[in-house]
């Protein structure tokens, strides 16, 4: 057994042949999904999933690595918002999945301003989607890493779990430093590393016992 199966083997013995969990329950919230080379979705091929939440009645997520080619000032510019900080101005908003692509979606760190539609996550962050969070972030108040997306990933009860027993997932705990801090075309490596492993070690018939 090669070492990339051993590590499958040890972080999917909760999940048994049909990809159903034990009962012993596995929450996802707060964790990298990284798609496996066999992921049957071409719309996550290649991606890092931010879960912000996972219970026995499915997964939401945000894709983390996939920049769309609208900037944050030409979306402000929609919203008719002026967006006071200029180094924010180049800034990517990204593809965050294809539920609700009309739709923002902000992941940010805690800073006890309370807005008017958000999910707190385990770890410190929250995933905001009332308008009030973009204000805050066009007027440069309210925290200082962020994300935006336009559209979240999410999953009915059960289908994560079956997408993980499929081989077509990885899972592995979250690090704000590749969510803010990473160049969005190394993500995928560095959330890879996290488990101490590249992509030049994933096959796409690669299993768990």
């Amino acid at each position: 057994m090669n070492d990339f199966q051993e590590i499958l083997d040890r972080r999917y013995r909760g999940f048994d042949t049909l990809g159903a969990m034990s009962n012993n329950r596995i929450n996802l919230t707060n964790q990298f999904l990284i798609a496996m080379p066999g992921m049957a979705d071409p719309t996550f091929s290649g991606t890092v999933v931010y879960l912000c939440q996972h219970n026995e009645r499915g997964a939401i997520g945000l894709v983390i690595n996939k920049p769309t080619d609208i900037n944050l000032q030409s979306l402000f510019d929609r919203l008719d918002l002026k967006l006071e900080i200029e180094p924010l101005i180049h800034q990517p908003v990204f593809f965050g999945g294809p539920l609700q692509m009309e739709q923002g979606f902000v992941l940010h760190e805690s800073n006890g301003t309370s807005y008017s539609s958000s999910l707190s996550v385990a770890g410190g962050l929250e995933m905001t989607t009332s308008k009030d969070v973009l204000e805050a972030v066009a007027q440069g108040e309210g925290f200082n890493r962020f994300l935006l997306t336009l559209g979240h990933a999410g999953w009915s009860a059960g289908q994560l779990e079956d997408e993980i027993g499929k081989n077509g997932w990885l899972t592995v705990d979250a690090d704000s430093n590749i969510l803010f801090n990473i160049p969005p075309a190394d993500r995928f490596e560095a959330a890879l590393a996290l488990l101490g492993i590249s992509s030049m070690m994933l096959s796409a018939d690669a299993g768990h016992a």
